[in-house]
């Protein structure tokens, strides 16, 4: 990887936890994923209190994303706002209702001594 990249790729982290925060993202974890997975650099876990609320901040990332980096996501799960999610490339973005995320329990995959709070 590039220095180039792994600037892009951080500064990306950057703007994706500060979305998820201002729109009250809750339990923010980052992984990352350097030398574990060819899929991207970071995953991001976040929980929001609804539906409503997981599709508004997908939406919102998914948005700001596109305005300041010309990245356009892919996005799949809006419909039902139950686990959402966004893949930029270089990050892999789930969010997730409360419930949802303890059923599927994706911190615990990915090794969790690994996942670092925000």
């Amino acid at each position: 990887m590039t220095a180039r990249n792994t600037s892009t790729s951080e500064r990306l982290l950057v703007a994706v936890l500060k979305s998820l925060e201002d729109d009250k993202g809750e339990d923010i974890v980052q992984i990352n994923l350097r030398g574990k997975s060819e899929i991207g650099d970071y995953m991001v876990i976040a929980s929001g209190r609804s539906t409503r609320q997981v599709t508004a901040m997908a939406e919102k990332l998914a948005d700001r994303i596109k305005q300041e980096f010309g990245i356009i996501s892919k996005t799949e799960g809006k419909d039902t706002g139950d686990w959402v999610l966004i893949d930029t490339g270089d990050i892999i973005v789930h969010i997730f209702r409360p419930e949802v995320r303890e059923f599927y329990q994706l911190e615990k995959m990915w090794q969790p001594g690994t996942a670092a709070a925000v």
